[in-house]
């Protein structure tokens, strides 16, 4: 079941048409947008960087990380959940960290376009807009998307200044801090939780690398809005494009898609 669709100034957390729609403040007064199904399952999205914060399974478990000391107020970024970095991705540009998409207070599109029948029959959605300001529009022809990326595949190490390695390992295990971009990544890469016998499955389009980071015990102690002991808890997994900038000319679209998954542990990836 689709948690969420990604397009340029565009967000749609995607699920059955029977969901219920609840819009309500948090404790900032910012708003928010819970999705939930009859059968327990839920998503919720900040309207704060357009964000998912939340998504429970039908039992109520929380599948997604949100850190116990994130900041839920602007202009401070939300430590977890499913962050919207653009348009640019860490420092690779001239922008704040991760671009200023996800400090920013998106608004609901009243007059949302209509769902592809063939792609979302059976299926509602709820649809957030980022305006840009001036501001924006000036720093948007000059900076790129990029993501990081898994097993067999070359890399780009930040902890080594970005230097390119190729992973040799069966599968990418982690035993101390990693912060890396995979280039060239396929399109469907699981996560495994052999602890819960659980398995994530990413299925992304338009977006060739991925970023797999935990910032382990020392890093951890060092950021003010993470956990000492949460990076036992976690692991960031995201798809992006990094290596090769995307550049738009005036009129021109690009759109981005990651789908997220939880599935039985059993699961084998086919791409």
């Amino acid at each position: 079941m689709p948690l969420c669709v990604f397009e340029m100034g565009h967000f749609s957390a995607v699920w059955d048409q029977r969901a219920a729609i609840e819009i309500s403040k948090d404790w900032n007064g910012i708003d928010q947008v819970t999705l939930r199904m009859p059968r327990g399952a839920s998503a919720r999205v900040s309207l704060h960087g357009g964000q998912v914060i939340s998504w429970r399974n039908d039992r109520g478990e929380e599948l997604l990380f949100t850190s116990s000391k994130a900041i839920f107020k602007p202009p401070k970024a939300m430590r977890g959940g499913i962050p919207i970095c653009f348009p640019q991705f860490g420092n690779c540009g001239s922008l704040e960290q991760h671009g200023f998409a996800r400090n920013k207070i998106w608004t609901i599109d009243d007059d949302p376009p209509p769902l592809h029948p063939a792609e979302y029959i059976g299926k509602s959605a709820i649809d957030l807009l980022l305006k840009p300001s001036e501001e924006d529009l000036k720093c948007w022809p000059h900076c790129e998307v990029r993501i990081e990326g898994l097993e067999t595949l070359d890399y780009l190490d930040n902890l080594c200044q970005r230097e390119r390695f190729t992973e040799q390992g069966d599968a990418i295990t982690f035993e101390s801090e990693v912060d890396r971009i995979y280039l060239s990544s396929p399109n469907v890469i699981a996560v495994l939780d052999h602890e819960k016998k659980q398995t994530f499955v990413i299925r992304k389009e338009g977006l060739p690398d991925v970023v797999v980071w935990n910032p382990w015990e020392k890093k951890s102690r060092s950021m003010i809005d993470f956990g000492d002991e949460e990076y036992k808890q976690m692991l960031c997994v995201d798809g992006a494009a990094i290596e090769k900038p995307i550049t738009l000319k005036p009129g021109e679209e690009w759109t981005g898609r990651l789908e997220l998954c939880a599935v039985p542990s059993s699961y084998r990836s086919e791409d």
